[in-house]
Formats: structure tokens, C-alpha cells, sequence
């Protein structure tokens, strides 16, 4: 009885040792391409910068310090960095209100495509997954070719009569926040539905028969079963639109930054690496703070479930 306990013991540490040998492979995918190049961005934030970009193989912590701060060139006096600071505020609001708006525009469609049959529900799918055939970069200038002046938009408030002169609307925060709505917008729908799919709709029968409003059945028995969808599309949304680079490029103007397009100026006319990279850091934080609140809400909702 002994022996054949021991022969158990020996087979499923053979077993384990065989699934770390299979998986290894994919572990130094993993590091080599994840981890490694994470690795560097942190040795190069504690680097001092070099005069014409690159870095200067020596221990220094200013990279990290003109985060937050910076020094006069003339008379050495720090005081805060207001630029950085507005510009990461500008990239949490305006990643938020569209996290927001997905969310507002997303659960409606969500669920209409839900209760549709078989055959509708599958061709609303395939509408809403049509927009990731195209590259990015086109759809933010389809953005911009109707908000220009002489686009779409303005062409039609010009014909209601609603302003005499085109309206300004490219190059601000309400064009960046429209193109990045329209862009992460699947990434909300998708999940949702995917929850909503699986949603017993007798339940909001029942609920109508027990004489629930339209409000409190929706409140009551719908969101609180469909959570983890809404939280899914708000990380799927929220984490993609902080990190944006594109979208503020095109649709900004190159003066309503955000914090991606901060980080490559670094890297680029700046010539500060050791900023961009403490700054790159600094991102991957906030990334990592917001995974941790979606997941804590979401555990959240699935114990009171």
C-alpha cells in the first residue's frame, strides 16, 4: 500500500515536471518579450540622459524627480511640473468620461442585441466587429474628415441654420474624446453582450409580474447579474484609452496631449529617455491601480451575487 502511494507521488511529480517543460517555452515568449523589455524601461529611468538622446551610464534618480518637479534653467528652483500634471489629469478624465459614454452607449445596444433571435443577433455582431477589419489610424481620420470645418458635421449645422460659421471642433479634448468613444466603443459592446447572451430574460417577466418598474427591474435584477460584463468593457476601455497615442495625435493637434504622446516626446524631440521612461513607468501604475480597482468591484459584485 506504501509502495503504491509512493508510485502516485512519483507519477505526479513526473507529470508536473513534464507540464513546466511544456510550458517553458512559452514562459520565455513571456519574459523575453514582456518582461525584458519592462526590465530595461526601468534600468534607463534611473540613467542620467545624454546630450543628444540615448543615456549616460550613470545612477540617477532626476528622471523620477521631473515626473512631478522641475528645475529653473537659470536660477535652480524647483517647482511643480504643471505641464506633466495637467496632461496626466487630461488623460484620467477624459479616459474615464469615455469609459462612461461606452458604458451609456454600449448597455442599450448591448441589450437589444441580446433579445434579438438567432439570426439578427448574429448579423448585429458581425456590424459591430466590422470596424476592427480597418487600421486604427484610418478610422481616426474618418473622425477627422467629419469635425474638420468643412466636414460633415459642420455642413449640417450650417444647413439647419444652427451657426453661420464652421465650428471649431477638431484639435480639442471634445474631438479626442469623440474619436476614442468611437473607436473602443466594440470593446464595451462585446462583453456586455457576451454576459447578456447567457441573461435569462424570464427573469424581467417575472419581475414585471411582481410589478417591478421598468426602473427597478433593471436595477434590481438586470445590472446586478450582468456586472462582470460591465466591469470587463470598462477595463477593456478604460486601460486601452489611457495609454492612447493615436487618436490625441491626430484628433489634438499635437497640443491636447496625453500622457502616451508625452512619453514618445520624451523619447523623441525631447531627448530625455530617463523621463520618458519614468513617465512609462508611471503609466504602467496607473494601469495596474486601475486593473486592481475593476477587480476589486468586480469580486465585489460577485459576492453580493
Amino acid at each position: 500500500m506504501q509502495s503504491l502511494t509512493d508510485l502516485e507521488v512519483s507519477l505526479r511529480r513526473a507529470d508536473v515536471r513534464r507540464r513546466w517543460w511544456l510550458s517553458l517555452p512559452a514562459m520565455l515568449v513571456v519574459i523575453l518579450g514582456g518582461v525584458g523589455p519592462l526590465l530595461i524601461v526601468v534600468v534607463y529611468s534611473f540613467l542620467e540622459a545624454g546630450p543628444y538622446g540615448d543615456v549616460v551610464w550613470k545612477f540617477s534618480g532626476e528622471g523620477w524627480f521631473n515626473v512631478l518637479f522641475e528645475r529653473d534653467i537659470f536660477d535652480d528652483t524647483v517647482s511643480i511640473a504643471d505641464a506633466h500634471l495637467t496632461i496626466l489629469w487630461r488623460s484620467v478624465k477624459l479616459s474615464g468620461i469615455t469609459t462612461l459614454l461606452c458604458l451609456i452607449v454600449g448597455f442599450p445596444t448591448a441589450y437589444y442585441m441580446a433579445s434579438r433571435g438567432p439570426k439578427a443577433r448574429g448579423l448585429l455582431l458581425l456590424l459591430i466587429t466590422v470596424p476592427f477589419w480597418t487600421n486604427l489610424l484610418i478610422r481616426t481620420f474618418a473622425i477627422q474628415q467629419l469635425l474638420r470645418a468643412e466636414g460633415l458635421v459642420n455642413v449640417v449645422l450650417m444647413k439647419l441654420r444652427l451657426t453661420d460659421t464652421p465650428v471649431q471642433l477638431l484639435y480639442s479634448d471634445f474631438a479626442i474624446l469623440t474619436g476614442m468613444t468611437y473607436v473602443y466603443l466594440p470593446l464595451m459592446v462585446l462583453p456586455l453582450y457576451s454576459t447578456m447572451e447567457k441573461f435569462d430574460f424570464r427573469l424581467m417577466e417575472a419581475a414585471y409580474d411582481l410589478y417591478a418598474s421598468r426602473r427597478k427591474a433593471l436595477t434590481g435584477v438586470l445590472i446586478p447579474l450582468v456586472k462582470p460584463g460591465m466591469i470587463a468593457g470598462c477595463t477593456l476601455v478604460f486601460i486601452p484609452c489611457l495609454g492612447s497615442y493615436v487618436i490625441p495625435r491626430v484628433l489634438g493637434g499635437g497640443t491636447n496631449l496625453m500622457i502616451g504622446n508625452l512619453i514618445e516626446l520624451q523619447f523623441g524631440a525631447g531627448r530625455n529617455w530617463p523621463l520618458g521612461a519614468a513617465l512609462s513607468i508611471a503609466l504602467v501604475a496607473l494601469v495596474m491601480i486601475g486593473l486592481v480597482i475593476f477587480q476589486k468591484n468586480d469580486r465585489s459584485g460577485g459576492d453580493n451575487a
